[in-house]
């Protein structure tokens, strides 16, 4: 039996790549993060070095991959029901936050001069089929 790990996928962030981690785990399935702690510790540098990488064992590998192509990567509204573009009435529909008007701009610079959270973001959906940005009434 062969010990070796594969990656099955990649995050920009460790608590994405954690949340796959325990649904895999409940699966039965044995799951490795390699250099999480180094995007823990400064986040900035996951681009350059290829973001969190989430691997398993290469014989649970095409399981793992089946388990994590059912999860739902789109966005969902309060009930649980899949959120569609109002243009082309497509379900392939994610989250962004913009800086289009001057009170989240100057949000955004107090945030990097102050090094504080942002206390005001604006949030839109965007289709990706699309690209339509909308808001949700």
């Amino acid at each position: 039996m062969s010990n070796t790990f594969k990656t099955i996928a990649r995050f920009q962030y460790s608590t994405e790549a954690q949340i796959i981690k325990g649904r895999l785990e409940a699966e039965g399935i044995q799951v490795f993060l390699s250099d999480n702690l180094t995007i823990d510790t400064d986040p900035l540098v996951s681009n350059a070095i290829g973001g969190v990488k989430l691997k398993v064992l290469s014989t649970d590998a095409l399981k793992a991959q089946h388990i994590l192509d059912s999860i739902h990567k789109y966005s969902i509204d309060d009930e649980g029901n899949t959120i569609n573009c109002p243009n082309c009435k497509g379900h392939h529909v994610a989250l962004f936050s913009t800086i289009k008007d001057a009170k989240s701009f100057f949000a955004f610079i107090f945030g990097v001069l102050f090094s504080a959270l942002p206390f005001y973001t604006r949030h839109k959906y965007i289709c990706e089929d699309c690209k339509t940005e909308f808001d949700l009434k």
